[in-house]
């Protein structure tokens, strides 16, 4: 698909502009400046043409400080494969230095830039808008993100060129959607970038450098996976900042969106008990699971069956999700996530006939005094199944359990949370 890059200084609202676009909250938005600081992605569709859109962090030319000029760097990845630009400023204040040294660096691009003037939300406001030709580009449009106007014709302009749905190529058979969760600065931005093959996310020993989900998509095998680098999820009392806040809240949002979670562990600190409570969102979500020990490689004790066994103590609900055990920053042990991801997605997309559980809850009858008439598959990812009580009880949770773990292992939902449900039997009136 081709790419639309949304360009602009901090809080001129690109987030915003996104997010109309898009359609949906896939940014985060705020009145603090620089909340979006990696390059967000989202598929968008106007009138039938299909592209793909990107929100820039705000861009300050000049800055020598190390998160604006890694935002400056990712927003030039991004412009290198740009079809369409959209340079965004406030159309509420004068024409700023900052404005006119981005406006310096899109023409130098050579790509098609076009010149959006933002909160403009009443007609006798276009006025304002007419001061930003003196950047020297010739498509401008006055709009607000905020309040949908303009967007029509702003989009019109920029998709004018785009090929329409019907002539777009065929999409890869399989669609994946993985989420990268943890704790701040386990590495979840180093493993995106090791599984992409480049520099998607900016990463650096400052923790909470990921404030919004960063996603990057890539086709392997026939199946394309979609991985989202999200935020790192703090204790409650730690977070403080609006934007952490609502990026611990989008968090949570994407894991809820994923079908696959790697959750991202540190080898040097080991399990600890921050790491089970987001295990336990991703459960709680029902979603397939696999532990990602990362910083292997610089580990102070190199013993992965003592690691195991802190893991699985530690995160009894999790026993189970598979363990990989890699170094992000080398990219030692990253391809085997790969499989690992198909794999689970495939088992717990699979569909168990009524007649085979029926035959493998009579060989479980004799063992566990299950009083069951049957049993059937309620539905997949993750895999729910309902049995049907004899008596007017519920069967006991442990028994739920047992049943989940013998129908995992019997077939092989690897990496799946299996869900286990009871419908009793009515009793009768009177």
């Amino acid at each position: 698909m081709p790419s639309v890059v949304i360009v602009g200084r901090p809080n001129v609202g690109k987030s915003t502009l996104f997010n109309a676009i898009i359609g949906s909250r896939r940014a985060i938005v705020g009145d603090e400046p620089g909340i979006t600081r990696d390059r967000i992605h989202g598929d968008a569709e106007y009138r039938g043409k299909l592209f793909r859109l990107v929100d820039t962090g705000g861009i300050v030319a000049n800055d020598p400080e190390l998160i604006p000029s890694e935002i400056l760097r990712q927003a030039r990845v991004a412009l290198q494969d740009a079809g369409q630009i959209i340079f965004l400023v406030d159309g509420r204040s004068e024409l700023t230095a900052p404005d006119r040294e981005l406006g310096q660096l899109l023409r130098r691009l050579g790509k098609p830039v076009t010149l959006a003037v933002n909160k403009i939300d009443v007609p006798k406001r276009e006025i304002l808008a007419q001061e930003f030709h003196e950047l020297g580009f010739d498509a401008l449009f006055p709009v607000s993100a905020e309040h949908r106007l303009g967007l029509d014709d702003l989009l019109d302009h920029v998709t004018k060129d785009f090929e329409t749905r019907e002539d777009a190529p065929a999409e890869p058979t399989r669609r994946i959607k993985v989420a990268i969760i943890g704790r701040p600065n386990v590495g979840k931005s180093t493993l995106l970038n090791a599984l992409v093959g480049h520099e998607r996310t900016i990463v650096s020993p400052v923790p909470g450098t990921t404030r919004d989900a960063v996603d990057e998509t890539i086709v392997r095998d026939g199946v394309e996976y979609v991985f989202v680098d999200t935020a790192g999820i703090r204790r409650k009392g730690k977070t403080r900042l609006m934007a952490e806040k609502l990026s611990v809240v989008m968090a949570r949002r994407h894991i809820g969106l994923a079908d696959v979670v790697l959750l991202v562990l540190d080898a040097a600190d080991g399990v600890v008990s921050q790491d089970a409570t987001i295990g336990g969102y991703a459960h709680e979500s029902g979603r397939i699971t696999i532990l990602c020990v990362n910083k292997w490689d610089i580990a102070p004790k190199k013993d992965k069956a003592a690691f195991v066994d802190s893991a699985r103590r530690e995160l009894k609900f999790l026993d189970y999700a598979p363990i990989a055990f890699l170094s992000a920053a080398s990219g030692a042990g990253v391809a085997q996530l790969f499989g690992l991801i198909r794999r689970g997605y495939e088992a717990a997309s699979q569909r168990v006939t009524t007649g085979e559980l029926n035959r493998f809850l009579e060989s479980l009858k004799l063992d566990m005094n299950l009083r069951a008439r049957y049993m059937t598959q309620a539905s997949v990812r993750p895999p729910t199944f309902v049995v049907f009580s004899d008596g007017s009880q519920k069967l006991h949770f442990s028994k739920e359990r047992y049943l989940a773990n013998q129908l995992r292992k019997r077939f092989g939902f690897e990496g799946a949370p299996v869900v286990v449900k009871t419908k009793t039997k009515p009793r009768r009136a009177g």
